[in-house]
């Protein structure tokens, strides 16, 4: 790889590792949050994706490393990384939270499917990595949809962009 395409792949997983340093916060804060019905449930189920998450960002941020550059897992590195908005809800019931994190998700796996898309030509080791993160993370999406759809498969927040219209439809 030339030191050229290297820099251009450290810059995408300084994004991505951004990404997931906001992510798995986020998912803690739904952790602490999540009310109501079937909380024990979605309480639990939270956890492993934190963990999940967290592992992204060191294999991402090693990947870094390994090709040159430093990985940046401030605060600050987040702020400035950032295109999306701060999660924007607080304590909830459970229907809130999961169609908000529906909507997340929808985020932060375009942006990795972008980052695929990407790295395919430029670095095969970390497009397989981040083809990995993405179907995992799909998985996920999928356990939260089970919990916000009916029979036919509709969403209970469907036609909403933002989390707290998500929410609000779902309560």
């Amino acid at each position: 790889m030339t030191d050229k395409d290297a820099d251009q792949v450290i810059e995408l997983l300084q994004k991505q590792l951004s990404c997931y340093n906001d992510l798995h916060l986020t998912l803690k804060h739904v952790h602490w949050n999540v009310v109501g019905p079937n909380f024990i449930g979605v309480h639990e189920m939270i956890d492993p994706q934190v963990a999940l998450i967290r592992g992204y960002a060191d294999e991402v941020a090693e990947r870094i490393a390994t090709l040159g550059g430093s990985p940046k897992g401030t605060p600050g590195a987040i702020l400035d990384d950032r295109t999306w908005d701060d999660y924007s809800i607080g304590r909830d019931c459970v229907q809130a939270h999961l169609s908000a994190l529906d909507l997340v998700y929808n985020g932060v796996i375009e942006d990795t499917r972008k980052a695929i898309d990407e790295t395919e030509e430029l670095d095969p080791v970390t497009n397989d990595m981040l083809i990995g993160h993405a179907a995992e993370m799909e998985k996920f999406q999928w356990f939260v949809r089970a919990h916000l759809e009916n029979a036919g498969g509709r969403l209970q927040h469907e036609g909403a962009t933002t989390e707290k219209q998500a929410a609000a439809k779902a309560r």
